[in-house]
């Protein structure tokens, strides 16, 4: 094989294990940047496409293409590593270093939940810029924690696959809403009025409000036109549920069959709300698993609206509330936006599982 200048360029083949390697850089998070494009260079080369072209496609100049496979060529998967660079040498060991990860990882402090760096420097005789550094490499954050929920519905996988079905391919001639309530909305005024933002100055509030009561919003998304159906009621009963399921009754084309995706909450499945549904042929009810409110797109809207109505509004009553409430529905409604539903029943059910078997290897390691 020749470059376009006519020099011959080795042929570069890949192991069947180094070409997992490289791959398996490329999708890591927590990989550097120059690391992942030196592989991308090397897979790419591997394909048999000229160095130049290389270039082009990954933005880089000819020379950094040239010089990475030259250095696979030479010392394969160990060739893409930094080289030792001049300075100071180490004054920590591998050893050393392993112990502060495994410290990190496997104790808590005597008086607290969780190490710092300055908890952990005195523990260890360093200096917090080298706890900071270690803990830096290995992508060890301490102070940051997240909450997890797994499902256990029984019927989660078939549940789940019908409800993204949905999404990425829904049926002809039918409506598919997305249906939940966001309950016990509050009407806060604060304390004091509410200082505006000034040049170098934020927005402040007082910390303490004074509550004119609460309501809740039942609501309706159209999956495939981001249009919002809502109603405001003092109560949150199936009553009130059954009279937002007749408004959605009076907006929608009698031609068109309806879809709805709800959670299992007990207000959708009394007696009352049952019979309505068994009546009406044209509704089609899916169930949400329990404990994956995720899956209902809806939730992304109330998302949305508490973000840019309720977080920072200020209400002297339930009713400038609600006034509040549907005029974001009616300006909403002016642009509406469909959500873009990305991932696949399988990609979904994968990624669960892959949680689920590092939650046990992280459980065993630690029994």
């Amino acid at each position: 094989m020749a470059n376009a200048g006519g020099r011959p360029t080795a042929p570069l083949v890949l192991e069947l294990e180094e070409r997992e390697y490289l791959e398996r850089q490329i999708r890591r998070r927590r990989v550097a940047r120059s690391m992942s494009e030196r592989c991308r260079i090397i897979l790419r080369c591997a394909d048999g496409i000229q160095s130049k072209v290389v270039a082009i496609e990954l933005g880089v100049h000819e020379h950094t293409v040239g010089k990475w496979r030259r250095r696979f060529l030479k010392d394969r998967v160990e060739g893409l590593l930094d080289e030792a660079r001049p300075g100071r040498p180490r004054t920590i060991e591998d050893n050393q270093v392993a112990a502060v990860i495994e410290r990190t990882l496997r104790s808590k402090p005597a008086d607290a939940t969780h190490w710092s760096i300055r908890s952990m420097a005195g523990e260890t005789g360093f200096s917090h810029t080298t706890i900071r550094r270690i803990w830096t490499a290995f992508g060890l954050q301490p102070h940051r924690s997240e909450t997890f929920k797994l499902s256990s519905d029984p019927l989660f996988v078939d549940k789940v696959r019908d409800i993204v079905g949905l999404y990425l391919s829904p049926p002809n001639r039918a409506l598919v809403l997305s249906v939940d309530e966001k309950s016990q909305i509050q009407a806060l005024d604060r304390e004091q009025p509410v200082l505006p933002m000034m040049p170098g100055v934020p927005e402040r509030r007082t910390p303490g409000y004074v509550r004119h009561g609460t309501t809740s919003l039942f609501a309706a998304l159209d999956i495939a036109s981001g249009f919002v159906i809502g109603k405001c009621h003092k109560r949150h009963r199936a009553a009130e549920f059954l009279d937002f399921l007749k408004q959605i009754d009076a907006q929608v084309p009698t031609d068109l069959d309806i879809h709805i995706i709800m959670d299992n909450y007990a207000t959708h499945k009394t007696a009352l709300v049952r019979a309505w549904l068994a009546r009406r042929p044209r509704y089609h009810v899916h169930f949400t698993p329990t404990s994956a409110s995720w899956i209902n797109q809806i939730e992304r809207w109330f998302a949305e609206l508490t973000r840019k109505q309720l977080r920072r509004g200020v209400h002297t009553s339930t009713g400038q509330l609600e006034r509040d409430i549907r005029t974001f529905i009616e300006r909403h409604n002016e642009k509406p936006k469909p959500y873009r539903w990305t991932k696949s029943a399988d990609e979904i059910l994968a990624s669960v599982k892959r949680f689920c078997q590092t939650a046990e290897r992280t459980l065993c390691g630690e029994l």
